[in-house]
């Protein structure tokens, strides 16, 4: 994985950094027992133990072991439990195995995470530039497994049949539906994308270059709950017109009639959530919706998913630390839209883009290059954070990624239409 450096941190500045980092983890599991945290739903998700011993392993491997000197592993059998995908780290437990691994426990897994960080804080000050860079990345890397941490949790907790709350609800505060969608229109012209510039960023947002996007209008919002409910009331997932082919085989087969979490109560949709199960807000952000999902969305109202150089170049004027982000361990959710054109937080925005290599994209060599490059097959970008995004980790050209079935995270649609 190459990484563009920060500007210069000193050591006592990306300290403090590695701390919160590493402190928010732990707050997000601060509610489960240790058997919430072995227990893995499906093969997609991982255990909360995993999440918290695999971000480790992580500061562990690539740093500790190759630049501090005399450094011992902790326990010679976690490179096998919990290296996730680096071919180049040799064997590694089956993925969708990872919920057998009953031990070590909670406790013990806290323990190493505990025995990492007082090591590499001790070693910070004196880690060549190269293993600096790998602690930022490790930084990185830790958030977006705090987000899939939240999400698997989450999933995890929708299968137990008596749906518990993770955390209390957040006080409601009544809000006004939003007005009707309005579109942001752009001639036909050359934008250039891809991160540029100081700051980090992993290595699939680059190289920066030049594309030709059409003439078109992009959404001021994304689409609701309350649209999409509409969506369903008028048989969207029932009619094979709005439906790609692969699509609508998975619709039948999955037998999916409605976003991922949702169930009718009383004649009235509800939703599960970090909270526990409560009646959907019509005018929030649509959510746990698949690509499959989006894209017949977009047919039956008549748009399109935008590409992802037309959702950057709409977003790349607009703060993307703003927007409802997670600043906290507790029951993150989309939020009723507010304040006119938002891009950032609330939902995963699929695009119609492809995930693919940028035009001179060159993955790093050793086990960090395997990091995105291996994985630019088969699956769509996604823009713009959600709420489950740790704020600040974000940017206009950052490129997630997903396989058009998957709709456990916190997913959603904004809808563009061609001139």
């Amino acid at each position: 994985m190459e990484a563009i450096r920060p500007a210069p941190d000193d050591a006592t500045t990306l300290a403090s950094r590695y701390d919160a980092v590493r402190s928010l983890t732990e707050a997000l599991v601060a509610p489960l027992s240790d058997a919430d945290a072995t227990v893995q739903s499906m093969d997609d998700a991982s255990p909360a133990k995993w999440h918290l011993a695999h971000t480790t392993w992580f500061f562990e491997t690539f740093v500790l072991r190759d630049d501090v000197a005399g450094y011992r592993a902790y326990d010679d059998q976690f490179a096998f439990l919990f290296n996730s995908y680096y071919e180049a780290e040799g064997k590694r437990h089956a993925r969708a195995r990872r919920g057998m691994v009953t031990r070590p426990s909670l406790a013990e897994v806290l323990a190493y995470r505990a025995a990492v960080d007082a090591a590499l804080l001790d070693a910070l000050p004196t880690l060549p530039s190269a293993a600096v860079e790998l602690v930022a990345l490790g930084c990185h890397h830790e958030e977006q497994h705090q987000e899939l941490l939240v999400t698997d949790i989450l999933h995890l907790f929708s299968e137990n049949p008596v749906e518990p709350a993770i955390w209390p609800a957040a006080p409601k505060v009544p809000v006004a539906m939003p007005a009707p969608i309005a579109w942001i229109e752009s001639a036909e012209h050359v934008v250039e994308v891809g991160h540029a510039g100081r700051g980090f960023a992993f290595d699939c947002e680059g190289p920066r270059h030049r594309t030709l996007v059409p003439a078109h209008a992009i959404a001021d919002r994304t689409v609701t709950n309350g649209e999409w409910a509409a969506f369903i009331a008028d048989g969207g997932y029932a009619d094979p017109r709005w439906w790609l082919s692969d699509g609508w085989a998975w619709v039948q087969r999955e037998s999916v009639a409605a976003p991922l979490y949702w169930e009718q109560q009383g004649g009235r949709w509800t939703r599960f959530g970090l909270d526990g199960r409560r009646p959907i807000d019509p005018a929030a952000p649509v959510t746990h919706v698949s690509f499959f999902e989006a894209d017949a969305y977009a047919a039956w109202a008549g748009a399109r998913l935008p590409t992802e150089a037309e959702w950057e170049a709409a977003a790349a004027a607009h703060d993307a630390h703003g927007g409802n982000q997670m600043d906290a361990a507790g029951p993150v959710e989309p939020r009723p839209a507010a304040g006119g054109p938002a891009f950032f937080g609330d939902v995963w925005e699929w695009t119609g883009s492809a995930y693919r290599p940028y035009p001179g994209f060159v993955a790093a060599e050793g086990a960090v290059g395997e990091y995105n490059g291996k994985f630019m097959s088969g699956q769509f970008v996604l823009r713009g954070g959600s709420c489950a995004t740790p704020r600040g980790h974000a940017r206009a050209s950052y490129r997630n990624f997903f396989y058009p079935h998957q709709r456990w995270q916190f997913t959603g649609v904004r809808l563009a239409k061609d001139l």
